[in-house]
């Protein structure tokens, strides 16, 4: 029969080597554009529906050839009482989109949009699908209980851009027209970023 001492000793040890395991590092992907790189980190264990959606997107080459077309400026939304500052790209819901997901709230995730992160865009709760957004600046109203949305469910944030915000406030600059991009900004595609090799 074995010792308490010698099975708390087992106990602390498994312990120890269990905390010491690396924790899987979360999918990076490249939006590469025409005006270079955007690198971004997807938060995929505390957004799991709205991540894996997105990477399916990406893994079936989806995003190839499609392109940023609609920024928001404090200038450009003079409807609008709840001002946000955002790039979209997307599909523009014209090719064939795979069915709409769950709707992931920062309530849930606890992902606020803050500058730089990358969201969801949707009409009602449950119908997001192939469009996202990338933050410029903070951006509150867009969490749960903002008021950006009526509904005040937030939209729906995943992942964070780690290199290339310079990119992303280039394109919010780029000349448009009531909030579309004339012309829109290509995205050449969205490819995932494996992690570097250990040494």
């Amino acid at each position: 029969m074995r010792s308490p001492v010698k099975f708390i000793l087992a106990f602390l040890i498994s312990m120890l080597l269990f905390s010491c395991e690396k924790p899987e590092p979360n999918p990076k992907v490249e939006i590469q554009t025409e005006l270079g790189g955007i690198e971004i980190e997807i938060f995929f264990k505390q957004a799991p529906i709205t991540s894996a959606n997105f990477l399916r997107y990406v893994d079936e080459r989806k995003f190839e050839n499609t392109s940023f077309y609609r920024v928001v400026t404090p200038t450009n939304q003079p409807n609008n009482d709840v001002k946000i500052e955002v790039i979209q790209g997307g599909l523009k819901f014209e090719e064939d989109m795979h069915e709409p997901i769950e709707h992931e709230t920062t309530e849930k995730t606890g992902i606020k949009h803050l500058d730089g992160v990358i969201s969801m865009a949707r009409s009602e709760p449950g119908t997001a699908a192939s469009e996202f957004f990338i933050c410029v600046g903070n951006q509150p109203e867009l969490d749960f209980g903002g008021k950006r949305n009526p509904d005040l469910q937030g939209f729906a944030a995943f992942g964070k851009v780690t290199k290339g915000m310079d990119i992303v406030k280039k394109i919010q600059l780029s000349p448009e027209s009531e909030q579309r991009l004339t012309p829109e900004i290509e995205i050449e595609n969205i490819v995932r970023i494996d992690p570097p090799e250990e040494e």
